[in-house]
């Protein structure tokens, strides 16, 4: 019975630990409708994020074609819900080119901004500084940014 019971907890311990990490991904369709305000800008993009809520590590890969030009830069901002505009959480670069990857350490806020959808990312040119293209960041069930693959230009 002793021996049951030191399993039985070895067994909770080991699942409760197990349950407080987690690996959670997000996805960002861009375009220049969703910056704020719109453009008409016909490039497009995807953001693709997996964040490990044990070492708070957010990493990220982002593609993106079509722009009016080069790309000066490109951030996460929040919090901010669509169609409202917010400050930089999350450089990620000047004149990326695409695809453009790396990864951030959060706080407890941004983590809890990014879980409820108040994070965006986008992607700037000269033509378009405030942002050509944009897209808010969302939960999604599917693979991370490893697991998928880039979205491929058309013509």
């Amino acid at each position: 019975m002793y021996r049951t019971s030191i399993l039985a907890a070895v067994f909770s311990v080991a699942c409760l630990s197990g349950a407080s990490a987690a690996m959670l991904n997000f996805h960002a369709t861009m375009d220049g409708k969703a910056e704020v305000p719109p453009n008409a800008s016909t490039g497009s993009g995807d953001a693709l994020a997996t964040l490990d809520t044990s070492s708070k590590q957010l990493t990220y890969t982002i593609t993106f074609f079509g722009l009016s030009g080069p790309a000066t830069a490109a951030h996460f901002h929040g919090p901010a819900a669509p169609g409202a505009n917010a400050g930089v959480v999350v450089p990620i670069g000047t004149n990326p080119t695409s695809p453009v990857t790396g990864s951030a350490t959060l706080t407890d806020a941004q983590i809890a901004d990014l879980r409820a959808g108040r994070w965006y990312a986008n992607v700037h040119t000269a033509e378009n500084k405030g942002g050509e293209i944009r897209g808010q960041m969302m939960p999604t069930g599917g693979p991370g940014p490893a697991a998928r693959r880039p979205v491929k230009q058309t013509n």
